[in-house]
């Protein structure tokens, strides 16, 4: 054991007690009889220098003749003492218990416990550098033992050489390991391991054949329109990307171009040329879509398209990166403010540059201060003219704040002009839910005050009723302005309401919900007035609503280039989690605990495990060195910058 002289010991590690150090183990007994020990979080004991011996002052117990003594440790006559209950234990003589388990449960719980671990084995480092040696021994010894346990997505190997992963290191490698990559990643950066490409991809879709003219001779007859379904890609030229000296670029060249678009289909173009407004609610949830309570919401769902297997993803930066990945399509870099990060990278995916392109003006609103989570910096440099409180938006500065008020403030800024493409940032559903703290519930408590549920349920419920009420009067600019039947909205929320607990969601919701695939279940609203309702019960998430709007508009763009699908072509629809979990039409795979859930068809071998995960994880790779990279400036160029800059 390694000598400690006057250090502190946490209060769960096991101490050992040396022979001929009886102060130490006075010391011990004093610690249970007083019980000088509160519970804390984390306590520590001041404990003098002591070392342990392996043998000395350990003696075997005396048995009758014919029977196999124990071995006696230097505190089994305190045991037996204090009417400690002794039974033999791998050759030693131990004690099982003393008044009883709960009196000693309850007493460790209160005060604290200690663990006689006199019987086990130990080594004894001696000489100049062995604290440095045995460390060492240690760190390259369980570095050489990690490949024995797998190499693959998210095994102990790949968090620690490849993957970062905050929370699926400590739980694979320890807190500590954890904490000190973590660091070490902070502040020498982290690239992380290499996108590991499938042996074989599938080339792109050919376009289809034009059908043959009939022949002049035969009666003509009016052929079926035919539906394009050539892939939606761009003529990029990966080549033209200056890789030398940049792995990470050639790796991202060889990502993106091996990738399978999606195609064309009958939905490309359905929305071609109409004003865009596009939303994210704060906290929304499907549970708050009700007839009654908030019918602009169903209203909305309903006469739309309705997403019926729509999830929302939970990802670390809570509400910023809900709108990064909704407004980029890739996703949110584990461990940093993925949107603040881009405020200076070429974002041509997202819409506001899309549509700029095509001479829409584009504007951002948010109803909460101008500078949280740096939007200032973010969003204008998405080319939208970005206004918040602080900066151009007027609202009564309340917590929170009224979207009814942003709503009512803001339209005539766009309206008056088509094509328009406005995005909006909501608060009002924000937590806490409760009737004291909270201004949006307070101010809608008599709608909910005779609803049967508890009062944190009820006062998120009045949270998004300032949502549906300001959603009423959208609608009716619109219908003033005469745009209603040529404008889109569509709306997600940022995150599941995690204000609420998982019993309150689950008083919501009618039953107890799945904490690992069900909490995440939403709504996606995409609806345009007189449009004929359609209900899509296609799996898909919040990655897939960039690539479903940019085809539905008609737009120009490369489905490579997106984490998500669009949500109307052939692709197999796929979710994918935060903490790695998926999920396809025929299954479920929960990351944390390594378990698949079939839903249907035929059991996934392994291996076909293993190639999801990988995909999995090479999508949080290729997401994380675009930000890292700045490559969409080498495929696309710089930004347009919001209207009036140059």
């Amino acid at each position: 054991m390694i000598r400690l002289a006057e250090q502190f010991l946490l209060f769960n590690l096991q101490l050992t007690y040396p022979a001929d150090g009886p102060d130490c183990i006075e010391g011990a007994k004093r610690i249970i009889d007083n019980k000088c020990l509160e519970l804390q979080p984390m306590i520590r004991i001041p404990v003098k220098a002591f070392r342990s011996h392996p043998s000395s002052g350990r003696s075997r117990a005396g048995k009758e003749e014919g029977t196999v003594a124990e071995l006696k440790t230097p505190l089994t006559d305190w045991h037996v003492a204090h009417g400690a209950k002794m039974a033999p234990f791998a050759g030693w003589l131990m004690p099982i218990q003393y008044e009883g388990i709960l009196v000693e449960h309850q007493h460790t719980r209160q005060h604290a416990g200690l663990f006689d671990i006199c019987h086990m084995g130990e080594f004894r480092i001696r000489g100049a550098g062995a604290d440095a040696a045995l460390a060492a021994a240690v760190h390259f010894g369980l570095m050489a033992l990690l490949p024995v346990f797998g190499t693959q997505p998210l095994s102990a190997y790949d968090l620690y050489h490849s993957t970062n992963d905050m929370k699926q290191t400590t739980a694979h490698l320890g807190l500590m390991p954890a904490f000190r990559l973590d660091v070490h990643r902070l502040l020498f950066g982290f690239e992380g391991g290499e996108i590991e490409l499938a042996t074989e991809t599938k080339a792109p879709t050919e376009a289809p054949t034009e059908p043959a003219l009939p022949d002049a001779t035969e009666p003509t007859v009016l052929p079926e329109p035919v539906v394009d379904t050539s892939p939606n890609v761009l003529e990029l030229d990966f080549d033209a990307v200056p890789t030398e000296g940049n792995d990470v670029l050639s790796e991202l060249n060889a990502y993106f171009s091996s990738r399978t678009p999606t195609n064309k289909n009958e939905k490309t173009g359905m929305f071609k040329g109409c004003n865009l407004i596009l939303i994210t609610a704060e906290s929304f949830s499907y549970l708050a879509i009700d007839p009654e309570l908030t019918p602009t919401l169903y209203k909305l769902q309903t006469e739309g398209f309705n997403f019926t297997n729509f999830y929302t993803p939970y990802w670390d930066v809570s509400t910023s990166d809900g709108e990064y990945a909704a407004l980029t399509g890739t996703i949110p870099k584990p461990g940093t403010w993925s949107f603040r990060d881009s405020a200076e990278n070429a974002m041509p995916l997202t819409m506001a540059q899309q549509l700029k392109r095509l001479g829409y003006s584009a504007y951002a609103y948010h109803d909460h201060t101008y500078t949280y989570y740096d939007r200032n910096l973010s969003h204008p440099n998405l080319g939208y003219v970005y206004r918040a409180l602080g900066n151009g938006l007027d609202v009564e500065a309340t917590w929170p704040e009224s979207d009814i008020e942003m709503i009512d403030k803001t339209t005539a800024d766009y309206m008056g002009s088509e094509p328009f493409h406005a995005y909006y940032m909501t608060v009002s559903g924000h937590l806490e839910y409760n009737f004291n703290g909270n201004a949006m519930a307070k101010k809608n408590q008599d709608l909910v005050k005779d609803l049967p549920y508890s009062g944190s349920v009820r006062a998120y419920l009045a949270c998004q009723i300032e949502l549906d009420r300001a959603l009423e009067l959208l609608l009716q600019r619109l219908d003033e302005a005469g745009v209603a039947e040529n404008t889109v909205i569509a709306l997600t929320g940022d995150h599941y309401p995690y204000g609420l607990t998982d019993e309150e969601q689950s008083e919501l919701a009618g039953h107890e919900i799945d904490t690992r695939f069900e909490r995440y279940r939403n709504a996606f609203i995409l609806y345009k007035k007189g449009m004929k309702p359609e209900r899509v019960d296609s799996l898909c998430c919040t990655l897939d609503i960039l690539p479903t709007l940019s085809n539905l508009f008609g737009l120009d763009f490369d489905s490579r280039l997106y984490m998500g699908r669009d949500v109307f072509s052939d692709a197999e629809p796929f979710v994918l989690l935060r903490d790695h979990s998926w999920i396809t039409e025929n299954a479920m795979y929960y990351a944390p605990s390594d378990e698949l859930i079939m839903l249907q068809g035929d059991e996934l071998t392994p291996e076909e495990v293993e190639e999801r995960n990988q995909d999995v994880s090479n999508r949080f790779r290729a997401s994380a060195w675009v930000l890292d990279q700045d490559y969409w400036r080498y495929l696309f160029g710089d930004n347009l910058p919001p209207d009036g800059e140059n």
